[in-house]
Formats: structure tokens, sequence, C-alpha cells
């Protein structure tokens, strides 16, 4: 199904959308910077199983919602920063989804949380040895997140909000733990648990400490307000990334995208149907999802709540709230020009 650029209250395409082979060689034509580039190529060797596009696509777009309290001299280390944070984040989400890979995410998701002790040495804990721990994998997210912290922690305000980004890391983390516990308990799917814990696995909140590590004009006393208007940016975010994957999901046997969870909490499919489905089963199933609205009711929401949250924008003085929002509908349209590439 070919989407259209959201309406007026969408950042509109060109005149001419281009095509999806335009769009991807549009992309394809982004320079990562050389840390990023190092790592998405041991990622290859590593896992290979996203394409650079993806890294490309996400790098592309942090300039869009990037906190305009970011001076532009730090914008290039800032994208870098969070664009190794989202092949992290990535991998964790492809563990936990995975079956087989239970003990590999286990040991993974406590990487970041390590204390420096047991940081400095592998060998302090005996897991990433087991027979069902992919020591490659480990050894691979490990010196990502070392990486990462390494360039976080020069920010100047990284002691002010490091404890901040923790706790928004574990909840990405417990995105992808309720993703997972979802798949194999599909009788459990409800709309009302999928906005609210999935919504974390599209990592705002981690993204916008780091922007706050590199902001010294912004105003602490707004993080409360700053960090409720987010949480509709977030929501907002997780749509465009649902109406865009969903199809690929479902063929994987994923029916953690909000679309499936409805179509399954409404009886349009079961879960039976998903379990063991061929590609011409899926196919029905996708055109059955589709012929009852459920996606298109997504795109509606997601509308209604673009016009809600620039209500809202003025609560915040240090933070020009209202280029985030422009910038999470132009992510949504680059949601819908890239769907089946990422």
């Amino acid at each position: 199904m070919a989407h259209k650029p959201l309406g007026e209250t969408a950042v509109q395409m060109p005149a001419e959308t281009p095509s999806r082979n335009d769009y991807e060689r549009t992309i394809a034509d982004v320079d990562l910077p050389p840390t990023v580039q190092t790592f998405a190529e041991r990622y290859d060797r590593v896992l290979g199983e996203r394409d650079v596009f993806l890294w490309k696509w996400i790098h592309n777009l942090f300039d869009e919602f990037t906190l305009s309290s970011v001076p532009a001299g730090a914008k290039e280390e800032v994208f870098e920063s969070k664009t190794l944070l989202t092949i992290l984040v990535t991998v964790l989400d492809d563990l936990a989804e995975r079956n087989g890979e239970r003990a590999t995410f286990d040991v993974a998701r406590r990487i970041p949380f390590r204390t420096a002790s047991t940081a400095d040495s592998a060998q302090s804990d005996s897991e990433p040895t087991r027979d069902d721990v992919d020591a490659a994998v480990i050894d691979f997210l490990a010196d990502l997140w070392t990486e990462i912290e390494t360039s976080i922690a020069a920010a100047p305000r990284y002691d002010e909000f490091v404890d901040v980004f923790e706790y928004d890391f574990r909840q990405t983390c417990n995105a992808m733990e309720y993703s997972r516990l979802l798949n194999h308990n599909m009788s459990m799917a409800n709309r009302t648990e999928a906005e609210r814990y999935d919504a974390y696995n599209m990592t705002v909140f981690p993204y916008a400490c780091i922007d706050l590590m590199h902001s010294p004009s912004f105003d602490r006393g707004e993080l409360g307000a700053l960090r409720s208007l987010l949480c509709e940016l977030q929501q907002m975010a997780r749509i465009g990334n649902w109406i865009t994957t969903w199809e690929r999901e479902l063929a994987e046997g994923d029916v953690s995208s909000g679309v499936v969870v409805c179509a399954l909490r409404r009886g349009v499919i079961t879960p039976e149907e998903v379990t063991g489905t061929d590609e011409t089963d899926v196919e029905r199933l996708v055109e059955r999802i589709r012929t009852n609205g459920i996606e298109s009711e997504f795109v509606r929401e997601w509308e209604i709540r673009n016009q809600t949250v620039r209500k809202r924008t003025a609560e915040i003085r240090s933070v020009d709230c209202e280029a985030v929002v422009d910038g999470i509908r132009t992510v949504m349209n680059h949601h819908l020009a890239s769907e089946g590439s990422k």
C-alpha cells in the first residue's frame, strides 16, 4: 500500500514525491561519521541482519528532532552518539525478539549498567562463556557501549543527567522485554499496554537526555514539562514506526506492532493464524487488517496527536518545542517514504 504524506498537519514532501528508488539513493549518499562506519561494518561481520540503510536513515534525521538547546558546535558529536546508540538498541531489540537468543539478550541488556569493576573484565562475569550466549555479539555490544559512554561522559552536563539517562535506557530495554513476552503470549495483546510500554522502544527519552547533556542553556526547571511533551512525541514516533513495519514484522511472527495488536484484540486475525504462516497466508492476513481500516486508524490518531501536542509547546521556553514537533512530523513522512526499506 503506497502511503501519501500526511495532510496539512504534516511537513509536505516535495511536489514531485520521490519514488522509493530515488529515496533509497538519497539515503545511500549519506556519509556516516568514521566511528559509526567502523561499528556498522563490524555489525555486518558479527550479525549482518540490518542493512546500513537504517543507520544512514536515522543519522540523516537527527537534525530534525534534536533539541534546539544543543549548540551548533556540539551537533556533530551528538548525532554520532545517538546513531551509535541506535545500533545498540536495534541489536538488543533483535536479540529480544529472536527465538534462542534470550540468554544473549539477558547478558547484553546489562552491559550499560555494569559497575566499573565488572566492566573492566569480561572474565568477572561467567555468563558470556556459556554455550547459549553469543560471545561475539556480547563483545561487539560491550565495545559499542564503551564508545557511547566515553563520548557522552565528556558532555558538559553529563553528571547532571546521567541518572535520568540510565533510567530511560532501562525503560527502553523493558519495552523490548514486553515485546518478547507478547510474542510468546499473544492472548495478552491489548492496545493500552502496547501504547504504554512498547513506545519506549523508540529511544526518544535517551536521545533527549544526550541532547540535554550537551545543552548549557537548558533550564532544568522545565525538565518535567519537557518530559511530559516527549511522552506524546514518543507515541507519535512509535505510530510512525508501527504503520511502516507491521507487515514485515507480521511475516516474521512478531505481533508487537500496535496495528497487529489491535487486529488480534478485535478478532480480525487470531494467534493461531500468525503462528507458522507461509508467505501466502501472511498476505491474506495483511489484506484482512487493511480492509478493516486498522492501519488508517493509526494514521488518523497520529494527526490528532500532532494537533494536540502543538498546544503545549509554549510551556517550555529554553527549547524550541515547536521545532521538535515539526521534526517529528518530518520523521513521520520519512517513515512513509522508507516503508519496506528498514
